[in-house]
């Protein structure tokens, strides 16, 4: 008799597991439970009325090949130039005998990437790059300032024992005050002070003055083999509808190898049998409110370590107050369609309407809550319904769920963020919005802070379950890119497959170095990826 795998979560994590135990085995029956109706976790792509958002924008970009065969085999390189590209004689990458993305769905675009800091009513590189531009927005008097600050932190390192700290010693304490401090306070709802320095150290892999003066001259220089790191890549992949379309599809493909996918079961039990292994779950049909039990012998879970913990019998005390106050990030947007920007295009790089070529922008301004905001046009011409006379972008910030603005109707938070647009220069009045749409995205970020300091020993205890696997972002209460979800899952099959039980490789994807953003890119070292 085979054995059963049962999946929390269909998103990257969950997803990619359960593809890749039905690819691997024919003795596995899978099933995977998601609390919603909708694939892909924040990677989902939402449709409101033709024209489409993601949650948190997702570039698609690795030097991993295992990815990269993986990502082609469910969504084949484009063959044939996009509407845009065409459109503005825009030149393209273009793979032999690739599908047509103007005939076809089931394709991935290679997008140009634009990602900049809007701050003082000027945009800047993102991340800050030597450019005489940079320069002339800061004036003589800042870029002096900057300079020094950089030089006294070469002679004065600050102990790297909280994010405040890290980012002084990466960058000085005046680029820190402009592009750092705000927008972090922001994201997080806590002062950089406050959070663990591992946050940045793992987002910024490499990257600090030094290392950005070192790309200005390995670029300049053309030096091969230079290290690269991922927030100066120049191009990226993109699924033609989105980046919940690549999810939409693998779910596809697993229902077509025999995989079930149960939607509307939220996940609310594990329990552990006398000897400490799992043997089944229980969840909740949230439309009939049935409560459901499934023995198994695989449990891969990809839902907040919190929920899962909170959720499992016979934790002791410490372990389970670790998980308790492990803390997140939620995340709202607000879709916003308005027929042009004010924004003015001041780059050589051709866009539909001339607006500006960002796939979305940091907004480093303390008048407004505004953290980022996307531009879903530049991701994809296929996610707006009227691309040549509409702009459609999204507003996102970041929350707490049940705070003011979590609890805020849809109307007052479109008020809020269109009344931001205004302030910002983004548009000239409200009149102008033809309509707009409200997202909201609970644990969207694992956090830095609380208990996190204790996360080894929690982790230890999780490591010690035999038939039970942590994967993906919430899973791992780790702020993982989609590839490192999916690299854990494919640590996790790997595992299961071969009857070993050492967790070692599933927990340290994306600590260790064969991970690391920054590694040599040569063709046989495996580099990590940005997305989020």
């Amino acid at each position: 008799m085979g054995k059963k795998a049962l999946i929390i979560g269909a998103g990257p994590a969950g997803l990619t597991a359960a593809y890749e135990l039905l690819k691997q085995s024919k003795d596995i029956e899978v099933t995977v439970f998601e609390e919603t109706e909708e694939f892909g976790g924040i990677s989902k792509t939402v449709n409101y009325k033709g024209n489409r958002m993601d949650m948190g924008g997702h570039r698609f970009f690795s030097k991993i090949p295992e990815v990269n065969e993986w990502w082609d085999n469910m969504l084949p390189m484009q063959g044939s130039k996009s509407y845009d590209d065409i459109f503005l004689e825009r030149e393209s990458s273009i793979a032999e005998e690739g599908p047509d993305p103007e005939k076809e769905d089931r394709v991935m675009l290679t997008r140009h990437r634009v990602s900049r800091i809007l701050f003082d009513d000027k945009f800047y590189d993102y991340p800050i790059s030597l450019k005489p531009e940079t320069f002339k927005n800061f004036g003589f008097i800042t870029t002096i300032k900057v300079g020094f600050s950089y030089l006294a932190t070469i002679f004065h390192k600050r102990p790297e024992t909280n994010l405040e700290n890290f980012y002084i010693n990466s960058f000085g304490k005046k680029l820190y005050s402009m592009f750092f401090e705000y927008y972090t306070e922001n994201l997080w709802g806590r002062h950089p002070s406050e959070i663990d320095a591992s946050w940045g150290a793992q987002r910024t892999k490499g990257l600090s003055i030094f290392g950005i003066i070192k790309d200005f001259f390995g670029r300049l220089f053309k030096v091969k083999n230079r290290k690269v790191n991922t927030s100066l890549i120049e191009e990226f992949k993109y699924p033609k509808l989105g980046p919940g379309q690549l999810w939409e599809v693998t779910a596809a493909e697993i229902e077509k190898l025999g995989g079930k996918i149960v939607k509307n079961a939220k996940v609310t039990k594990v329990h552990k049998n006398d000897k400490g292994v799992i043997e089944y779950l229980t969840y909740v049909d949230t439309k009939s409110n049935e409560e459901k039990q499934v023995s198994g012998d695989y449990f891969i879970s990809s839902m907040p370590v919190r929920d899962l913990v909170a959720g499992m019998n016979d934790v002791p005390e410490n372990e389970a107050r670790i998980a308790d106050g492990l803390p997140y990030r939620d995340y709202m947007t607000l879709g916003v369609l308005v027929p042009r920007l004010k924004l003015q295009n001041k780059t050589s790089i051709k866009t539909m309407g001339n607006i500006v070529p960002d796939n979305w922008v940091y907004v480093q301004d303390r008048r407004v809550k505004l953290g980022r905001f996307q531009i879903y046009n530049n991701w994809s011409p296929y996610m707006i319904k009227d691309l040549e006379n509409t702009v459609w972008i999204g507003l996102e910030y970041f929350v707490n769920e049940g705070d003011e603005h979590w609890n805020m109707t849809e109307d007052e938070f479109a008020k809020l963020g269109i009344d931001e647009m205004v302030k910002l220069g983004l548009i000239e009045s409200a009149d102008e919005v033809i309509d707009y749409h409200m997202e909201k995205v609970k644990k969207a970020y694992p956090a830095y802070f609380d208990t996190y300091d204790k996360m080894d020993t929690l982790v230890d205890y999780l490591k010690k379950i035999d038939n039970l696997y942590c994967v993906g972002r919430n899973g791992q209460h780790r702020y993982n890119n989609i590839d490192h979800s999916m690299v854990t899952s494919f640590e996790t099959v790997k595992a299961i497959i071969s009857g070993d039980n050492n967790k070692d490789k599933i927990w340290s994807v994306n600590t260790e170095q064969e991970y690391h953003e920054t590694s040599e890119a040569s063709e046989e070292k495996k580099d990590e990826v940005e997305v989020d």
